[in-house]
């Protein structure tokens, strides 16, 4: 793997979070919609904003070209998200998530009526340097709901790549660019396998930071 943080070919667990803990998907349209921002910005060049091109085009994904980013795994949690993104053009994951945090919150604040910014921060990012780490990272990511106690199984959370892991069409989009899918069942098991531990590191970290 790219060692150079902003580099091509490197690979980044990238997170961001709302402001003071407030909830940015309140309903499965919400979570739809940051969805098909994440598919939509994709490529080097997009002709349109998403907005105007989801009011004016019936098929979701613009015209193939080069890409700024391949997603590789993520989860939308209710006050935050978590990406792995292989980035394919320098500083593509600085451009694509700048695009994509910006489309969804004049998304949200329209619906809601509201005003100023819905992120903390613009994002937070690890550069993952292994296979073995990125196996690991990409599991934390999709046991995320399941540590969080949305759900006991990460199969029950819609919002998250894990589905696409595992081959199962629950309905979105699949947007996560995945060349060699693993064994379903070899996959699921080393996940899931994982619940309890995850729960246990995150009830610890929780307590040592009181």
């Amino acid at each position: 793997m790219k060692n150079d943080r902003h580099g091509t070919g490197c690979i980044h667990h990238v997170y961001s979070r709302s402001i003071a803990g407030y909830k940015i998907f309140n309903d499965q349209f919400e979570y739809g919609r940051m969805i098909e921002v994440l598919e939509y910005y994709k490529p080097l060049d997009v002709p349109i904003r998403f907005s105007n091109y989801k009011k004016t085009c019936s098929n979701l994904n613009p015209p193939c070209q080069e890409k700024l980013i391949e997603i590789l795994a993520y989860c939308l949690m209710p006050t935050h998200i978590h990406l792995v993104l292989a980035q394919k053009e320098d500083y593509g994951i600085s451009n694509y998530m700048s695009k994509c945090l910006n489309s969804y919150t004049k998304y949200f604040n329209e619906r809601h009526k509201r005003k100023g910014p819905l992120w903390e921060f613009r994002f937070k990012s690890s550069l993952i340097s292994t296979n073995e780490i990125l196996e690991h990272v990409i599991r934390y990511v999709h046991l995320n709901p399941t540590t969080a106690n949305l759900v006991a199984n990460p199969i029950e959370w819609e919002f998250s790549s894990y589905h696409e892991y595992l081959d199962k069409n629950i309905g979105l989009n699949k947007i996560c660019d995945l060349d060699d899918r693993p064994n379903a069942t070899t996959y699921r098991a080393f996940t899931e396998s994982q619940i309890d531990y995850q729960k246990e590191l995150s009830l610890i970290k929780h307590l040592t930071h009181e």
